[in-house]
């Protein structure tokens, strides 16, 4: 086994950027995850990694069926809020708008540039993460291009396009 610095890992990890997107469970868990990607269109997968000591792990794993809120650049407060750790459980959601997916009733952040709602299909270890993957099951996506752009983040810091 290879031994790896890991701040120096992290610091090179945070030189690619990469979207920022809120996965919500029905049971109204939430977490801001940077770990998120489209899989394949044929079946359409996509997937997130998560934690495994974070709450919102066991939470979404037990759940079977998760949302994804793909995050506007102006949605900074939305992203740090999801990301505290200790955070209260209940409520997490109070002060967005937001609605339950028509497909999972997960709840769908009523601002981001897109959502998408998924059922798990597949688990993997990731070391002190899960790689969670979903089947998309319901899309909701702009027919327009969006006059706002998705909120980045880059090393250890949100970033917008410009």
């Amino acid at each position: 086994m290879t031994d790896v610095d890991r701040a120096s890992l992290r610091r090179a990890a945070g030189q690619f950027a990469s979207g920022i997107v809120v996965v919500t469970t029905r049971g109204g868990h939430a977490m801001t995850v940077s770990a998120f990607t489209s899989v394949s269109l044929d079946p359409p997968l996509v997937l997130f990694c998560a934690e495994k000591i974070a709450r919102f792990h066991d939470a979404v794993l037990a759940e079977g069926s998760w949302a994804v809120s793909i995050l506007a650049e102006d949605d900074e407060k939305t992203a740090r809020w999801l990301a505290t750790r200790g955070r209260p459980l209940e409520g997490q959601l109070d002060g967005m708008a937001h609605h339950p997916g028509p497909v999972t009733g997960a709840p769908l952040l009523d601002d981001a540039l897109a959502a998408l709602e998924c059922r798990t299909t597949a688990v993997h270890d990731g070391g002190d993460h899960s790689i969670v993957v979903g089947q998309v099951e319901g899309v909701t996506a702009p027919s327009d291009p969006v006059p706002r752009g998705p909120l980045v983040h880059y090393s250890g810091a949100y970033r917008r396009l410009g």
